[in-house]
């Protein structure tokens, strides 16, 4: 295998319990995003457009459609007679079943993917966040600094600062002190989850951590600390674009939202930096002489009679008659009824929404109401 000078890891095996059942049956990288996309396709399309060409992808909850949807690569034009994509999930040997415990298990688990590179640095990578970064530019930025890691970081709302592990630094960028989650964080520059290592400095660490009874095995609670403990020479790379934690139902809507809006950062009609997707290869949308659609994304396969604003409507999604979709993600192959109200929620793909059925929030809530069938025998039953 010939020296390539950067790998990225991307780490796609989170469970996303804060999703509910949007991720009971499904990796979180896999959720529907934005149409037609899946939240994972963003950060595979970063590296296609860094020209980041070795991308190893670890994943392991609810693995199967992951697998199967990333295949070899060839949506994002990772499929490379050499590198490309490769789909790393856990794995046995003979004594015993070596499951991924924690972020940093995970890339020591892979080694002999890495060493077959012998890469200078690596990139490591989260697979459930929704942004366009250029990473080529994180790298250079990298290398000037002659940082042993380098952190990218954003300013995020205070009051969603305890959410993210805060990044303290001194006025040449160099990270000082490092807060995972804290209750009262003491600024708001966040980590978003994407770090180069020099490969030499990762691959010390990763094995000490290995050895290390103590610990969870996780980049931001055992090996940023011990890095810093160690004065080794960290740097937090600054990032002003669109960001996106999709971590909970709410954030979810609130980036497909986003979508609608005329200044949105996260603009998917740039052909200088394409979002690349698998192709369902649906039959073009129908809207009907009754239906009326007005700020909205309107997939291949949909099929409108009713009334459509401010939503996102994915491929195969059947609005009946008379109905009325307000701001809402309609996902995959759902089908909404004749006469139904939906307001602020997100619709589970292939749910089917009987005739007649209203939902929506209280007036004074700023709640999102995540539609499954679980939902819906409730809703009957009160």
């Amino acid at each position: 295998m010939v020296k390539v000078n950067c790998v990225a890891m991307l780490l796609a095996g989170g469970k996303g319990s804060r999703l509910n059942s949007l991720t009971q049956n499904l990796a979180k990288p896999a959720v529907p995003f934005g149409g037609k996309y899946r939240i994972i396709d963003f950060t595979l399309s970063n590296c296609t457009n860094s020209g980041i060409e070795n991308v190893g992808v670890l994943t392991q909850y609810q693995p199967l459609l992951l697998h199967s949807y990333i295949g070899i690569g060839s949506a994002w034009d990772l499929d490379r007679k050499s590198g490309g994509v490769t789909v790393l999930p856990p794995y046995t040997e003979s004594s015993q079943v070596r499951w991924y415990s924690g972020t940093a298990s995970a890339i020591y688990q892979n080694f002999n993917y890495l060493e077959q590179f012998d890469p200078e640095y690596v990139l490591i990578l989260s697979g459930d966040h929704i942004y366009k970064m250029d990473y080529s530019e994180m790298l250079d930025y990298h290398i000037s600094r002659n940082a042993d890691t380098t952190i990218s970081v954003i300013e995020v709302p205070w009051d969603e600062a305890n959410r993210f592990g805060i990044m303290n630094t001194n006025e040449n960028m160099e990270i000082i002190e490092f807060q995972e989650k804290p209750e009262f964080p003491k600024n708001n520059l966040a980590s978003m989850g994407i770090y180069i290592f020099k490969w030499s400095v990762l691959k010390d660490y990763l094995e000490r951590d290995n050895e290390n009874p103590d610990s969870s095995h996780d980049f931001g609670k055992d090996i940023i600390p011990l890095l810093l403990q160690e004065k080794k020479k960290l740097i937090a790379y600054p990032f002003s674009g669109y960001w996106k934690d999709v971590g909970t139902v709410s954030s979810l809507w609130e980036a497909n939202m986003d979508l609608l809006k005329e200044d949105c950062e996260l603009n998917l009609f740039d052909y200088d930096w394409r979002i690349y997707s698998v192709n369902p290869n649906q039959p073009p949308q129908f809207i009907s002489e009754t239906a009326v659609v007005a700020e909205s994304l309107i997939n291949e396969g949909c099929v409108i009679e009713g009334e459509v604003r401010e939503s996102v409507l994915f491929q195969g999604a059947h609005i009946g008659a008379d109905s009325k979709i307000v701001k809402s993600v309609i996902m995959p192959d759902a089908v909404i009824g004749k006469d139904v109200y939906i307001e602020r929620a997100i619709v589970s793909p292939s749910v089917r929404i009987p005739d007649g059925t209203h939902i929506y929030p209280d007036d004074d809530s700023n709640e999102v109401i995540l539609v499954t069938e679980d939902y819906l025998q409730w809703k009957k039953a009160q």
